[in-house]
């Protein structure tokens, strides 16, 4: 699953949440908000097998490019070794397989440079999407982190904080009526 979708998928949960009137406080279904990282999870590792596929993919060019410059080259040695009978072709076949060389070392040198190239623009855009991911996780953990503890600091009015035993569980906690004033 592509991890754009499923950023887009946790910030559409985060919109759909309750949000608590006259503060920055949304409540959100922890389940789907676990479900949606754990896919993340999942789907970040294969963008990094892609990155993996195209960094295998760069090394099998460059090693088709060394095989044909070799052959290149073989090519020129031979026809070089046919060229040294005659003493007038000799110095142009030295030029020739030198030319055929240098060709193939800038055809070689090209096809490493275009891998490459390539190879950082996907690493790149990859990383910039695990930032994205990780600074909207960042702040949904924060934001979970932040509701949790305001929903635990909530105290009924008939104990006051130490009465209260900290262990017990949120949903087993008085709430505090919310006056008609705090409402409007």
């Amino acid at each position: 699953m592509d991890i754009q979708h499923l950023i887009d998928r946790l910030e559409d949960l985060i919109d759909e949440g309750r949000h608590f009137p006259m503060s920055k406080y949304t409540l959100i279904d922890e389940e789907r908000a676990l479900g949606i990282i754990d896919q993340m999870r999942i789907s970040v590792p294969e963008q990094i097998e892609t990155a993996t596929r195209v960094v295998s993919q760069r090394d099998r060019i460059v090693a088709q490019a060394n095989e044909e410059a070799e052959r290149i080259i073989e090519y020129a040695k031979q026809k070089s070794a046919e060229m040294l009978d005659r003493e007038a072709i000799v110095l142009k076949a030295q030029h020739q397989a030198q030319r055929i060389l240098e060709q193939a070392q800038i055809q070689a040198d090209q096809v490493r440079a275009d891998a490459d190239g390539y190879v950082v623009d996907v690493l790149r855009e990859l990383e910039g999407q695990l930032l994205r991911t990780l600074t909207v996780v960042r702040n949904g953990v924060a934001k979970v982190m932040q509701d949790r503890e305001a929903r635990m600091t909530v105290v009924p009015p008939s104990q006051t904080p130490a009465e209260q035993p900290a262990t017990m569980p949120i949903h087993q906690r008085e709430e505090v009526p919310v006056d008609a004033e705090e409402r409007s």
